[in-house]
């Protein structure tokens, strides 16, 4: 081969590798940095800023912290029962660029319904310390730790999970691990199977992609195992549901064009513990509670009289 010829050669493999390199970086910017709706969004829903006013403004608001497992301070508010001998505790997690305030609707509904409300900042998120998006890999384990913080103060503690979104899948990625006796049951409201379904079905449906995806997310993975120190094709709900012995509802809205309504039936079907399922009809993604609001509340009674919550 002349040196004309390697030169033209190494020159196409230098442009290929820093097109790459490039490519993955931009890719990790949009899906693994975190970033927070602001104040006053314009297209956010007026009951999910009053929610988070609730939150933010209520008179027996605390905020707490705990140590991560590797050593990231985490944050969330805390608003104990109007009651004060109640031993039932919500766990709400939110989902992807938002923080604790953004689930007040929820935090609302179950504390006038006497629970202790705890809202977790998930990493990166908020008040909580983290550089990347968990996709409930990492934050299964700092739900945990939460866990732990209430049983140690109080050992009679009967604690439900709630969450929507990649909050959702953080609560059954959660789920899949050992649970103490505490954890009574789980709400996952709009999660998705896998993280690596869901990306290439948001790359394909919602992105005019230049690269293709199965270029695009081999270079988004090896950039995250580099930058975010995990591997997303670990994090898959649909797995941990097989492992999981927490009685869980799945509830999704099936007009959801961001994560496919049909992962809702595939996780249930999916499910090795007890289970429930509703569809909410005409709601988009994360809309149901403000869609059909007495239909959603009146499925999550009925499903914690059922597990005796």
């Amino acid at each position: 081969m002349s040196k004309k010829s390697r030169f033209f050669l190494f020159s196409l493999f230098s442009a290929f590798t820093a097109g790459s390199i490039f490519a993955g970086g931009k890719l990790y910017d949009v899906a693994m940095k975190p970033r927070s709706h602001p104040d006053g969004e314009a297209k956010e829903l007026p009951e999910v800023t009053q929610g988070r006013m609730w939150v933010r403004n209520h008179p027996t608001r605390r905020d707490i912290y705990i140590d991560s497992i590797d050593s990231l301070r985490l944050h969330a508010t805390y608003i104990p029962s109007s009651t004060t001998d109640e031993h039932r505790y919500a766990i709400i997690v939110h989902g992807i660029w938002d923080n604790c305030e953004g689930m007040g609707v929820y935090a609302r509904e179950l504390h006038k319904k006497g629970m202790n409300v705890l809202l977790p900042d998930l990493r990166g998120f908020g008040a909580s310390e983290g550089n990347y998006v968990g996709y409930g890999g990492d934050d299964r384990y700092d739900i945990i730790e939460w866990i732990y913080w209430i049983i140690k103060r109080d050992k009679d503690a009967r604690i439900m999970l709630l969450g929507t979104s990649m909050g959702a899948a953080t609560v059954l990625m959660t789920t899949g691990e050992r649970m103490p006796d505490n954890v009574i049951c789980a709400i996952a409201d709009s999660s998705y199977t896998t993280v690596k379904d869901q990306f290439v079905d948001v790359y394909d449906r919602m992105v005019k992609p230049i690269i293709p995806p199965f270029i695009a997310l081999p270079l988004l993975r090896l950039e995250t195992k580099i930058r975010a120190g995990y591997d997303f094709y670990d994090i898959k709900p649909i797995e941990a549901v097989a492992r999981s012995a927490t009685p869980t509802l799945f509830i999704h809205g099936d007009k959801d064009t961001f994560i496919n309504p049909a992962m809702c039936r595939a996780l249930f079907d999916a499910a090795g513990c007890r289970r429930e399922y509703c569809m909410i009809l005409g709601a988009e993604h994360v809309k149901s509670v403000y869609h059909s609001p007495v239909k959603y509340w009146a499925k999550i009674d009925e499903f914690l009289e059922h597990v005796k919550f």
